[in-house]
């Protein structure tokens, strides 16, 4: 799927030097919260959703000027922030030397520190089952779930083949209903 026309518009003005950080702006304008909620539900904490929402956008300054139009931005995008997402959790795994689970339970705990939480509300229940999936089986379900993402897409934002993202989601989505059925629905 190629370019919309206000992506195009915006890239225009970007590649031209008097209107570059106008239009570099407005493109941030325009996909900053849904990459916010994209990262923060793949890093949970607030803090850490932005920086890693700070290293996205460094990422497109550089990258933008090389962009082929032959990919939606708005996929592009989504793949810096994932990748991002995934090299943070990374990590933040080999930084403290810890296994999957103490990361896991880091994460299920900064869940519960937020202001927000109520684990009697079935969000917060799905958010703690989302947690304890795998991050690559985490970012799919983000994708599909809350971005409602087509798999032809999410192929090009995850690198992987529309049958392993499909195969992924469905394990996904059947671990998260198993979690939400043993965790008091």
């Amino acid at each position: 799927m190629a370019v919309t026309q206000e992506d195009k518009e915006l890239l225009a003005l970007y590649g031209h030097p008097d209107t570059k950080e106008r239009g570099f702006t407005l493109i941030v304008r325009k996909y900053q919260e849904r990459l916010y909620w994209h990262i923060r539900r793949l890093v949970v904490d607030h803090e850490d959703a932005n920086d890693v929402l700070q290293n996205v956008f460094i990422k497109m300054w550089k990258g933008l000027e090389g962009f082929r139009e032959d990919a939606r931005l708005y996929t592009w995008l989504y793949k810096i922030a994932t990748n991002e997402s995934l090299s943070f959790l990374e990590q933040q795994k080999r930084k403290s030397a810890i296994s999957l689970s103490d990361v896991e339970t880091g994460l299920s705990n900064k869940l519960q520190a937020d202001s927000h939480y109520d684990a009697n509300k079935i969000e917060w229940k799905l958010q703690k089952a989302i947690l304890a999936l795998p991050e690559k089986q985490r970012a799919v379900f983000s994708l599909r779930y809350y971005e409602e993402m087509p798999y032809d897409e999410m192929s090009k934002v995850l690198d992987t083949s529309e049958g392993a993202l499909k195969a992924s989601y469905h394990h996904a989505v059947k671990k998260v209903e198993e979690f939400l059925k043993n965790n008091g629905h």
